[in-house]
């Protein structure tokens, strides 16, 4: 895996009420600047949050925000962030081991809509999930749509990229955990699978599905039943259905 930009690359624009929020919060990564459209009671915590942390606020009118941002989707916040670090295989394990948790891994293997990835990410935040793993390549990675779509939760959760998912499964069942890959065309529900473990859940890209070479690297395969007419789930639902089954597991 290959560590990413730091603070010593260009800004990155981060908006809405919750991502931003969640970025001071957190205090993961520095903020330089917040801009808001006004600041009346809405935005008073954030703007306090903000002068706490020695954020400079500038207060700009709406075409401002709305040029940064196209579309209207800001919620009048904007602040400028360094760019999200990625993180390593070796700090997810040392989370767990932190938590006295058993690893608790995902790997998407191909999600390209950002919005996928950030609800994947809110889900996987909530579940207990100690890091998500993506490929370098042929994947969106940690845009400012991404930390809108997961609501804040991309700044506390460990995030890496991998340069072969292939070999990323291989050192991942090195260090003692089952990986487990989920596949619509799998005869073993979810539900049968031992996720109290130390595990790693493999999810495809939108449409396409966990690349075969990648999935015959799992050490087993399962599926979510459908009972209704739709063939399968989107990839964040799905995600979510299996990492929830991983928690109930391990608290029951």
């Amino acid at each position: 895996m290959a560590p990413a930009a730091g603070s010593d690359e260009a800004p990155e624009i981060l908006y809405g009420l919750h991502a931003v929020r969640e970025a001071l919060r957190s205090g993961d990564r520095p903020l330089s600047r917040l801009l808001v459209v006004r600041q009346d009671r809405q935005f008073a915590a954030l703007v306090r949050l903000a002068r706490v942390a020695g954020v400079p606020v500038h207060r700009e009118p709406q075409p401002v925000f709305d040029r940064l941002v196209p579309r209207g989707k800001h919620q009048g916040v904007i602040a400028l962030v360094a760019r999200k670090r990625y993180a390593e295989l070796e700090e997810m394990l040392a989370c767990a081991r932190s938590r006295n948790e058993t690893p608790f891994i995902v790997i998407l293997d191909g999600v390209e809509d950002p919005h996928n990835l950030g609800a994947v990410l809110r889900s996987a935040e909530a579940a207990g999930v100690h890091g998500v793993l993506i490929p370098e390549r042929r994947a969106v990675g940690l845009t400012g749509t991404v930390a809108k779509a997961s609501a804040g939760a991309l700044e506390h959760l460990l995030v890496g990229r991998a340069q072969n998912v292939s070999r990323l499964i291989e050192a991942l069942q090195a260090e003692g955990l089952w990986v487990y890959g989920l596949d619509p065309q799998a005869r073993k529900s979810y539900t049968a699978l031992d996720l109290q473990g130390p595990v790693a859940l493999v999810l495809g890209g939108e449409g396409k599905g966990i690349r075969p070479g990648v999935l015959e690297k799992c050490d087993d395969r399962a599926s979510i039943p459908m009972r209704g007419r739709v063939a399968s789930l989107n990839v964040s639902a799905a995600a979510a259905i299996v990492m929830f089954e991983a928690v109930h597991q391990r608290t029951r």
